[in-house]
């Protein structure tokens, strides 16, 4: 894992005139023949990118065939790539994937959490309901899984196992597109029960950079690369949900960035039209620093960005009376560098 003292500190919360609190962090852009066009940070340690790779984790779902077979639309597969928040259209996607498929929900393995939306968990408390796997976050990439693993005649139980040959599958995907060897030491167990591979930030970029582009891949999988990101695109609240960062970027600039961010501190991009891949990871963690840290980044390679993530994500820290107290946002040394960058960058 990244070495926290190694790190500079990507991002800033002040409060007043003071710096209150920072996040120290690391960040990759790669292109895709492995070019690091900037780096902040170690960027060779191996890191979990959790919930970024989705898309990757989707791969064998279209190359089975099994999305042919079941004739799943780009709702479906667009869930089966998100990290949902629990709401009504995130379930009903979830479902007729299932249904589709000819999958009860009781084979999810992804366990229970409250929806991720507070309105949806309230209305399910409100109901007097427990959540089950299908509020997961991660239950349209279970969903797609059991869909991959019924179609190619193999088991359902246990499927979320490393050893099962929907994971190996998957293992092959991250490994090829990600241009590393991942052995035992680099397998953990997400929070969802899937293995999650651990790659350095460098390869995690140049790999976002290939699902952009499709260079290097077998032509199969470009096809099949390329199917899911138009989903992605084309149903941009499935990927994650209503006012969050993930789905209003994408919302406002699909198919020029798809962006999926990761628990602890992930978050990464593919950009198509220029080629490249951005990978970042906070050290401790900390998604609000995530968000901020890849708004600065978007904000300067889109073309009229600015103004949208500007005014949805000025990092504003407000008080409970709505009073402006502090901000969040992109420390000095991070912007310096970047920026320098940014100013000779493509568009």
């Amino acid at each position: 894992m990244s070495h926290v003292a190694a790190n500079p500190i990507l991002v800033e919360l002040r409060r007043g005139t003071l710096v209150e609190s920072t996040h120290r962090g690391a960040i990759a852009i790669v292109d895709a023949e492995g070019e690091v066009v900037f780096a902040l940070g170690d960027i060779e340690a191996p890191i979990f990118p959790r919930s970024a790779v989705k898309l990757m984790q989707a791969v064998p779902l279209v190359e089975s065939g099994a999305a042919d077979a079941y004739r799943l639309d780009d709702s479906e597969l667009a869930i089966a790539c998100g990290s949902h928040s629990g709401e009504a259209k995130h379930l009903a996607a979830v479902r007729s994937l299932l249904a589709k498929s000819g999958i009860e929900e009781k084979y999810l393995a992804c366990g229970a959490h409250l929806p991720l939306s507070e309105h949806a968990a309230r209305e399910l408390e409100r109901a007097g309901r427990s959540p089950s796997p299908i509020h997961n976050n991660c239950s349209g990439k279970h969903a797609g899984m059991l869909a991959t693993a019924k179609h190619l005649g193999l088991d359902l139980e246990f499927y979320e196992r490393a050893d099962h040959p929907v994971q190996k599958a998957i293992k092959r995907v991250v490994s090829e597109t990600c241009g590393v060897e991942l052995d035992l030491e680099s397998i953990g167990i997400d929070g969802c029960s899937v293995p999650t591979f651990a790659v350095p930030l460098r390869a995690l970029a140049r790999g976002m950079a290939r699902l952009g582009t499709g260079q290097d891949m077998p032509v199969a999988r470009a096809v099949a690369v390329r199917r899911l990101m138009d989903a992605c695109f084309a149903a941009p609240e499935l990927v994650a949900g209503e006012g969050r960062f993930d789905t209003i970027v994408m919302r406002a600039f699909g198919p020029k960035v798809l962006v999926k961010g990761g628990a602890e501190g992930v978050h990464c991009a593919t950009l198509p039209d220029i080629g490249l891949g951005i990978a970042l990871k906070i050290d401790d963690g900390a998604k609000r620093a995530a968000d901020a840290a890849l708004a600065e980044i978007l904000a300067a390679l889109i073309p009229g960005a600015t103004t949208i993530l500007g005014e949805r994500f000025a990092g504003e820290i407000s008080n409970w009376r709505g009073q402006r107290v502090g901000s969040i946002e992109a420390s000095a040394e991070f912007v310096g560098a970047f920026r320098a960058f940014a100013a000779s960058a493509p568009r």
